[in-house]
């Protein structure tokens, strides 16, 4: 029997419609709950994102190239430009290594987003995951748009300067140790 006038299907007394509105808030409830595997750690890298941009504008508005404030006797605020990875690496290559860069953090990128997908109830992985993929997207974006990477914490002893960094270089690093811990700890888990 169809109540046309409240739009409900009805059969032998049952009340279909308010049977597919519950199934219906209950799959609402489901997807706020999170998204697949550990995608849900992707505020963790839009954090990463929106600090590393913003700590670059920043540094870029208010120092000359190069330009140095000391902090503390081991740590200043520089401008300092990266057209290579990590460290440098390849900064004087002639300009290839942009694109090459560029290229490689979009397919990390790609391989972490499915990585996050796939797991389940690895928490340490997703969080490392999250932010290993805000700093290659972080350094993504300055490669990309401005063609050199900003770099601008600069940690040294006496006159050896540790390469200057970023925000996303950190979490690159913060992400790395942790998916190592977590092998670690992982191993020992499995031990006991």
């Amino acid at each position: 029997m169809r109540d046309t006038q409240a739009g409900r299907d009805t059969q032998g007394g049952r009340d279909t419609q308010g049977a597919r509105d519950t199934q219906g808030a209950g799959s609402a409830v489901a997807a706020a709950r999170g998204l697949p595997g550990q995608l849900n750690w992707l505020w963790l890298t839009v954090l990463v994102i929106a600090l590393d941009q913003l700590t670059k504008h920043w540094i870029v508005a208010r120092f000359e190239l190069y330009e140095r404030l000391e902090i503390l006797p081991v740590f200043n605020l520089t401008l300092a430009y990266n057209t290579g990875a990590a460290f440098s690496f390849l900064a004087g290559a002639g300009g290839w290594q942009r694109w090459f860069f560029a290229v490689v953090a979009l397919i990390a990128a790609v391989l972490i987003l499915g990585w996050l997908r796939k797991l389940r109830t690895e928490r340490m992985q997703g969080a490392a995951l999250a932010l290993i993929l805000g700093g290659a997207l972080g350094n993504l974006y300055d490669r990309v748009v401005l063609g050199h990477v900003v770099d601008f914490l600069d940690f040294y002893w006496g006159n050896y300067h540790f390469p200057a960094f970023n925000i996303a270089d950190s979490a690159i690093t913060l992400g790395a140790i942790l998916i190592i811990l977590d092998m670690l700890l992982g191993g020992r888990r499995a031990h006991d």
